[in-house]
């Protein structure tokens, strides 16, 4: 699928990896929808690639569908290209000091990386079904965010690690379910980004984190990603699975 002319939703497009997946779609051609629960941000990014700022909380199926609603009436069409960014890294051990128990994060980290990814796939979906096939076959794609931590999760990252993983999972089985729609469905799992929440880290931290890293021995640039994105949509063949995107990184348990 050419990127050029095509309406593209990203989540999360308020910064890190959604912001420049939002730029770099722009920048070959896309009409871009910023979805993000931060409306400020989104405003930002949306004016700077003369995009469409929509304040969305992914984890709310009504608020979802308002934002294809309006993208769809902006735009005048629905989107192609969906990719699903929005996501959150909370860390708690499963019992931590003094008994606690961390219920409530394990409950927030899934709803938002897990049911909210599902949610934003979904009624993106929906809306690609109504479109015609184009004339190299495909109707859409759904690119949604994983995570290297899926694999090889590390010490306090039991939350993270399982929605991710849980991500990846859902990858296959959804690919074989819209085959017959002609819509592709890839995952991309991330190593460490220099994303804001990367970038916040003292320095000390980033050079013993960026130390673990093969090669490049750096963080993973977030256009980088952008670029990945691009390539799954260009790419007809990538389905049904999901890419690590890590410079060959494998997590140490802590």
């Amino acid at each position: 699928m050419d990127v050029r002319g095509q309406i593209a939703v990203v989540t999360g497009a308020g910064s890190g990896l959604g912001e420049a997946t939002a730029r770099h779609l722009a920048a070959q051609g896309a009409r871009v929808a910023v979805f993000d629960a931060n409306e400020t941000a989104a405003q930002a990014v949306a004016q700077d690639i003369d995009g469409l700022s929509v304040f969305v909380d992914v984890t709310d199926q009504t608020a979802v569908e308002a934002g294809f609603a309006k993208t769809l009436s902006t735009f005048g069409d629905a989107p192609r290209i969906v990719v699903n960014c929005a996501g959150v890294a909370l860390g708690a051990r499963v019992v931590g000091r003094e008994g606690k128990m961390s219920f409530d994060v394990f409950e927030k980290t899934l709803k938002v990386n897990l049911f909210g990814t599902y949610n934003v796939m979904s009624h993106g979906v929906r809306h690609m079904l109504d479109l015609p096939v184009q004339q190299d076959g495909e109707r859409g794609v759904v690119i949604n965010t994983a995570s290297i931590a899926y694999e090889d999760g590390q010490f306090g990252q039991t939350a993270y690690a399982a929605s991710k993983g849980a991500v990846a999972a859902m990858c296959l089985p959804a690919a074989r379910e819209l085959a017959a729609s002609a819509v592709r469905v890839v995952a991309i799992a991330p190593g460490l980004f220099g994303t804001p929440m990367m970038q916040s880290l003292p320095d000390e931290v980033t050079d013993k984190i960026t130390g673990d890293v093969p090669f490049p021995a750096r963080l993973g640039d977030p256009r980088e990603y952008g670029l990945m994105v691009e390539h799954i949509v260009t790419n007809p063949y990538l389905n049904g699975t999901t890419i690590r995107l890590d410079g060959a990184l494998r997590l140490p348990p802590r």
